[in-house]
C-alpha cells in the first residue's frame, strides 16, 4: 500500500518564510543603506530622524540641553534609552530596527488570528507579509526613522486590546502618546476594543450599550499613566523644555522641512498673521473625524481604529511613508471587505504612480535644480489622493457590508 504523503502543517511554513525574510532583511540593513536614505523626506522627518536622534544623543551625554537649539525633537524617553540602554551605532542600530519589524509583523499576526479567533491559519505568512515586505515599511525602518517604533507600539496597544489586557493597553497607548502626539487620534476606537472584542461584526451592525462608563475609567487610568510619563519626561531632562519641543512640533508646525504630509507646503506659503488660524483649522481637521468614524463603526472598534490609522496618516503634520505604510499593511486583517472594494485598482495605480513621482520629483527639485517646490508638492498631493480613494473605499466596503445580503434577498425575491 502506497504511504500517503502528508501536506505540512502552516505553522512550518509560516517559519520559514518568518526565517527567511528576517535574514534577508538583515542582510539589506548591514550595507549602509541609512547613510544614502537618511536625507529621504519622504521615508524620515525632523521628528523621527536618526540622525537627529544622534545629535541630541552626543549634546545630552556632555552635559548640554538637547531641547535649548530648537531643533532636536524626540520624546525624551527615547532620547534616556539610546543614551543609556539602546544602541547608537549604525550597525547596531541596523539590527535592533530590523527586530521591531519582526516583532512588529508578529504582533499583526497576533491581531489577526485575535480578530478571527484561531490559534493559526495559513494566512498568517500573508499577514506578516504584507508588513514585512510592505516598501512604506521598510525603507523607512532601513533609514532607521524612529517611526518603525511607533508602528510596532500603536500594533502592541491594539494587541492588548484585542487580548481584554486592560492596564496594558492603556500604558502602552499613552507611551505611544508621549511619541507622538497625534496619535491621540485612535484613543477612543482602542478604548472602545478594550470595552467590547475584536471580532468582525461588520455585517451585524448593533450599537454598543453600556461602554461609556468604562470607557471612562479607562479614559482616566490613560492619564494618570500618561501623567507619569510625563513627570519622568521632566526629570530626565531636568525641566519643562521638551514640551513646545516635541508635542508643541506637533501643533505649531515649526520646522517646514518638506514631507508625504499636506502641512509644510502651505504653511511655507503662509503669511504670517494667518497662520494661527490655519494651524487651528488643520489641528481641529485632523480629530473631527474621530467621533463621526467611532459612532458608525462602535460596533466593530478595531476597524474604526484601521480607519483612524488611515487618516492620521494623511493628515498628520510630519507625515512620512510608514504612516501610510501601517495603514495598508493592515488590510489583510479585513479580508471580508475586498468583495465590497469599489475601485482597488484605481486606488493601487495611484499609489504606485505617486511612489515613482515623489522620489523623482525630490531628485529634480533639491540634486538636480531643474525643479522647485511645486514639483515635489504636487506630487505629495497626488499621493494624499491615494490614501482619500483607499480610505473613502474602505469606508464604503464597511459600510456596504452590512447591507450586502439584505441587498442580495431583495434581488432574489424581485426574480
Amino acid at each position: 500500500m502506497a504511504s500517503s504523503s502528508k501536506s505540512p502543517p502552516a505553522t512550518s511554513h509560516y517559519q520559514s518564510f518568518f526565517v527567511a525574510i528576517a535574514a534577508a532583511r538583515l542582510w539589506l540593513s548591514l550595507q549602509n543603506l541609512s547613510d544614502i536614505l537618511k536625507h529621504e523626506q519622504v521615508i524620515s522627518s525632523p521628528l523621527t530622524s536618526f540622525e537627529h536622534l544622534q545629535e541630541g544623543i552626543y549634546l545630552f551625554k556632555h552635559g548640554i540641553d538637547p531641547y535649548s537649539g530648537g531643533s532636536f525633537r524626540h520624546s525624551p524617553l527615547l532620547l534616556s534609552f539610546f543614551a543609556t540602554l539602546l544602541p547608537s551605532s549604525r550597525k547596531l542600530a541596523s539590527v535592533l530596527w530590523t527586530f521591531n519589524d519582526l516583532v512588529a509583523a508578529w504582533i499583526l499576526v497576533q491581531i489577526w488570528r485575535a480578530r478571527q479567533n484561531i490559534r493559526q491559519s495559513p494566512r498568517d505568512s500573508l499577514v506578516a507579509a504584507c508588513y514585512l515586505l510592505n516598501p512604506y515599511i521598510f525603507l523607512p525602518s532601513l533609514a532607521l526613522s524612529t517611526s518603525s517604533f511607533e508602528n510596532t507600539l500603536l500594533l502592541l496597544t491594539i494587541l492588548f486590546a484585542c487580548k481584554g489586557r486592560t492596564s496594558a493597553t492603556l500604558f502602552a497607548l499613552s507611551f505611544l502618546t508621549h511619541l507622538s502626539l497625534s496619535s491621540v487620534v485612535v484613543l477612543l476606537p482602542i478604548l472602545l476594543l478594550v470595552a467590547t472584542d475584536p471580532f468582525s461584526h461588520l455585517a451585524s451592525p448593533q450599537p454598543i450599550s453600556n461602554s461609556l462608563p468604562k470607557v471612562l475609567d479607562f479614559f482616566r487610568e490613560f492619564l494618570l499613566y500618561l501623567g507619569v510619563l510625563v513627570l519622568v519626561s521632566t526629570l530626565v531632562t531636568g525641566g519643562w523644555e521638551w514640551i513646545p519641543q516635541t508635542w508643541g512640533a506637533t501643533i505649531t508646525l515649526p520646522d517646514l522641512t518638506p514631507n508625504t504630509g499636506l502641512w509644510w507646503y502651505f504653511f511655507t506659503e503662509m503669511f504670517d498673521h494667518f497662520r494661527p488660524f490655519f494651524l487651528m483649522v488643520f489641528t481641529l481637521h485632523l480629530v473631527i473625524y474621530v467621533v463621526p468614524v467611532c459612532l458608525k463603526f462602535q460596533h466593530d472598534p478595531l476597524y474604526a481604529t484601521f480607519i483612524l490609522i488611515g487618516i492620521l496618516g494623511t493628515f498628520k503634520a510630519y507625515a512620512t511613508l510608514s504612516d501610510p505604510g501601517l495603514f495598508l499593511s493592515m488590510f489583510a486583517l479585513f479580508p471580508e471587505i475586498y468583495p465590497y472594494l469599489k475601485h482597488p485598482i484605481v486606488t493601487t495605480l495611484l499609489h504606485l504612480h505617486a511612489s515613482l513621482l515623489m522620489p523623482l520629483f525630490n531628485h529634480l527639485w533639491l540634486n538636480q535644480g531643474t525643479g522647485n517646490a511645486n514639483f515635489f508638492y504636487a506630487s505629495t498631493l497626488v499621493f494624499a489622493c491615494a490614501q482619500g480613494a483607499a480610505l473613502v473605499d474602505c469606508i464604503w466596503a464597511g459600510l456596504r457590508i452590512a447591507i450586502g445580503p439584505l441587498v442580495e434577498e431583495y434581488v432574489i425575491v424581485q426574480e
